[in-house]
């Protein structure tokens, strides 16, 4: 994509799996990249591999240094950092507040720090890695999906209330992916989500299908359109089909 030539972007959460490889794609296609994660030898190794630059830290807070890291100007944000929390209503608070802070939270404070200066000349670029339990669910991680259907909700607010001044946002949402996060995610991970997991570099196709259409909602598993429109169309049936599948997985775990 040559709109990517020198432009200067961050992802976050790019230690591995689809940070890394969103964080591979853009600079292949000539872009500045900051790599980031709170992993430092994660963050560095990957930098290191692509001619990046490494800023490591908690995804919250490293927006003004890797701003600075570009010169002082970011034209894509990546808000890839995420938190798998598995868990029902009982999960602790702190694992409520965890998945909030930085499935949401992280997201809303690069945008305060970057939309000043991406509305005041009229551009930029912010992604979101929501995940397709924030348009559904995802049995057995209450946590996880409350906070991704935040994430979802903060992205579609963005384009909404900025698009016209122009930015752009995007939101992407696979369902499995061969990550870490999927392997953290157990027996509901391999059961729901397992059988049609893809490759990173699967989602960065998406993604970038998705700029070149100018797309909001980015589905590397094209059928979550299916399932989202029945969510809505018949949500009694929806649900109906989602309990199933949550006491299949309950047999698995007794």
């Amino acid at each position: 994509m040559s709109s990517m030539q020198g432009a200067g972007v961050v992802v976050t959460g790019a230690g591995g799996g689809i940070g890394a490889a969103l964080a591979r794609r853009f600079a292949a296609e000539g872009a500045r990249v900051v790599v980031n994660d709170i992993d430092p030898t994660r963050t560095k190794a990957v930098a290191d591999e692509i001619g990046a630059t490494a800023v490591p830290g908690d995804a919250s807070e490293i927006v003004a240094a890797a701003r600075d890291a570009l010169d002082g100007t970011v034209d894509v944000y990546c808000a890839n950092a995420g938190l798998a929390s598995p868990g029902d209503a009982f999960a602790d608070e702190e694992v409520w507040a965890a998945a909030w802070d930085v499935n949401v939270m992280a997201h809303v404070r690069a945008a305060r720090t970057l939309l000043p200066d991406w509305l005041e000349r009229g551009s930029g670029r912010f992604i979101s890695t929501v995940s397709a339990a924030g348009l559904l669910t995802m049995v057995g991680a209450a946590p996880y999906s409350v906070s991704k259907h935040g994430a979802y909700a903060f992205a579609e607010w963005l384009s909404l209330t900025y698009g016209h001044r122009g930015l752009k946002v995007h939101a992407i949402c696979p369902q499995g992916v061969r990550t870490d996060m999927l392997t953290a995610a157990g027996s509901a991970g391999e059961l729901v989500l397992g059988p049609t997991a893809i490759e990173p570099e699967d989602v960065a196709d998406a993604l970038f299908e998705g700029i070149e259409a100018d797309r909001f909602l980015i589905l590397p598993h094209p059928e979550v359109a299916g399932y989202y429109q029945a969510r809505a169309a018949t949500p009694d049936r929806w649900l109906a089909g989602m309990s199933h599948i949550q006491q299949k997985w309950e047999g698995t775990v007794r």
